[in-house]
């Protein structure tokens, strides 16, 4: 159980450090075919181990402090983010700045990295409460109930993404078959050559199409055949950042934002490479040293009811 988990995190650490690079716009413009093939796995990805992991059996006190410790932290940076784009000069905002619009962002319609927060509390409330409800069911009725509650909030709602759902829900019924998560995706080299077949064919480019499915089941086989390869001290390092992708994703937006200001010490590179390499490091080592931070002051218990860094 010990290795799954590394290997969990491992994979988390993978697609949380993608999500930065390609939040970055001075490198993510630079370089569209690439955001394009990663946009179509790593979220996905995410979900799927959300998922996989999320524990419903738990009784409504217990789910109700789950989800009240992650609603709060994402209703701040929610809005604190949403109240920014009306200053600044950015792609996504919430258009004219007003109270009522920053609580439609935080309550309906999320803006900037936070939607997957949004996406997953509600995918965790509808999980929690299917399984509560058919506590004696079986895996089948359970996951056409998660199935149809996922989709009233995706279809008929549009709280959330149909693909999105679907994702989050593959995780779920992998877990409740007892399936093995890292069995279903075995590690092999040769998922490399149809991934990069698949890749180069923009139709399949999109999570919401087979393709995209393809693309991110051989990203999952490709990345676990790269890990007993990876040196054990870079290993321990991708553990350490799997571990800590929530404070990551809280804080990121703030420092890649405030990267912008190197931009002009990397003219040299065309490419955003070295700008990329060091900006990325720069917002992770960033993001969690706001989480030390808060541990460290008594804030982190406030923000989300318990500590932010985990060993």
């Amino acid at each position: 159980m010990r290795e799954r988990i590394n290997e969990y995190d491992y994979l988390k650490c993978v697609f949380i450090t993608l999500m930065v690079v390609f939040h970055l716009a001075h490198f993510a413009d630079r370089h569209l075919y690439a955001k394009d093939i990663v946009y179509t796995f790593h979220m996905p990805a995410f979900l799927i181990l959300s998922g996989y992991l999320a524990n419903v059996a738990k009784d409504c006190r217990a789910m109700g402090r789950q989800l009240l410790w992650l609603f709060v932290p994402y209703a701040a940076m929610e809005a604190a983010y949403a109240v920014a784009t009306g200053f600044m000069d950015v792609r996504e905002s919430i258009g004219q700045l007003s109270a009522l619009s920053v609580a439609e962002a935080v309550a309906l319609h999320p803006i900037g990295p936070y939607w997957y927060l949004h996406t997953l509390l509600l995918c965790l409330a509808a999980y929690w409460l299917a399984a509560r409800l058919l506590r004696h069911a079986g895996p089948a009725t359970l996951a056409l109930a998660l199935a149809l509650a996922l989709w009233l909030l995706a279809d008929v709602a549009g709280l959330i993404g149909m693909a999105n759902a679907m994702y989050f829900l593959a995780g779920a019924v992998a877990r409740q078959c007892r399936a093995r998560l890292l069995s279903l995706t075995p590690p092999t080299w040769l998922a490399a050559a149809p991934l990069a077949i698949l890749c180069a064919d923009a139709a399949n480019l999109d999570k919401a199409t087979v393709g995209g499915v393809a693309v991110t089941w051989l990203a999952f086989s490709l990345l676990l055949w790269l890990y007993p390869h990876i040196p054990p001290r870079a290993r321990r390092l991708s553990h350490f950042i799997g571990r800590n992708t929530l404070a990551i994703l809280l804080f990121s937006p703030v420092f890649t934002m405030a990267v912008k200001a190197l931009i002009p010490l990397f003219a040299f590179d065309p490419s955003a490479t070295v700008f990329a390499a060091v900006a990325t490091a720069v917002t992770l080592a960033g993001s969690l040293a706001v989480a030390w931070g808060m541990d460290r002051l008594g804030l982190s218990p406030w923000f989300c009811g318990g500590r932010l860094l985990k060993d």
